[in-house]
């Protein structure tokens, strides 16, 4: 069986692994979360990310946070009291958005790790793939963070950008490949309106599985080979 479940950040991952369980995930099923382990609650997503490493049969798609988180990984590079004295402006501006995303959980999570630690996550968000193609039960899926911009009927997946990867935020009116259905996250449901929060939005070409954990909402994990939903 295939599972999607995607934007954590940082749902308690006690929960998260209760919610498996409640969907019989087992070593023969695989997982793909599509993006935004990281930021905003708890401790950011870092014990998520810790049980990440040692899963074979858990992927984890590149989201617009972990790209963030990435983008600071400098300040691990030596832990100093004088920290701010050494950064650039640039790498200050970095910092504070990154801060105004709700990062700063996950920064503060992540220096309570020890360097080797740190390093091994930083190296596994950076192997992560921006998008993946499967085919389950006979139909093609296209997993990924955001969505698709600047879609065409006739570009490849390997021609996006990441930014029109990770950083999309589609319409209701938007459609994609047309033998393919597209899922992703990055999008609350709720933000489609009222009638879509905390139900999964559906057209004919892509769904939408963000249920807006980074605010208080329960996830969604989906079975794709018979698109049972499972929640706590």
């Amino acid at each position: 069986m295939t599972y999607v479940i995607s934007d954590l950040h940082g749902y308690p991952h006690e929960r998260f692994m209760k919610l498996l369980e409640k969907a019989g995930f087992s070593d023969r099923d695989f997982l793909y979360i599509l993006g935004d382990v990281v930021d905003r609650n708890g401790d950011g997503g870092v014990e998520t990310l810790r049980w990440l490493l040692y899963q074979d049969n858990v992927q984890l798609i590149l989201g617009n946070h972990e790209a963030m988180l990435l983008s600071c990984s400098f300040v691990f590079d030596e832990i100093r009291e004088d920290l701010e004295e050494t950064l650039t402006a640039e790498k200050i501006g970095i910092l504070q958005t990154y801060g105004t995303k709700g990062g700063d959980v996950t920064l503060k999570a992540m220096r309570k790790l020890n360097k080797e630690s740190r390093q091994d996550i930083l190296d596994y968000l950076r192997d992560c793939s921006l998008y993946e193609e499967l085919s389950v039960g006979g139909k093609r899926f296209i997993l990924v963070h955001s969505g698709l911009g600047n879609f065409s009927e006739d570009k490849d997946l390997e021609d996006y950008t990441i930014e029109e990867l990770i950083w999309t935020w589609p319409k209701i009116t938007d459609e994609y490949y047309r033998d393919a259905m597209t899922v992703f996250g990055h999008t609350p449901t709720m933000a489609f309106g009222e009638d879509h929060r905390d139900r999964i939005v559906r057209t004919a070409t892509w769904m939408d599985i963000d249920m807006g954990a980074g605010f208080g909402r329960e996830p969604v994990l989906l079975r794709l080979d018979d698109m049972k939903e499972f929640r706590l």
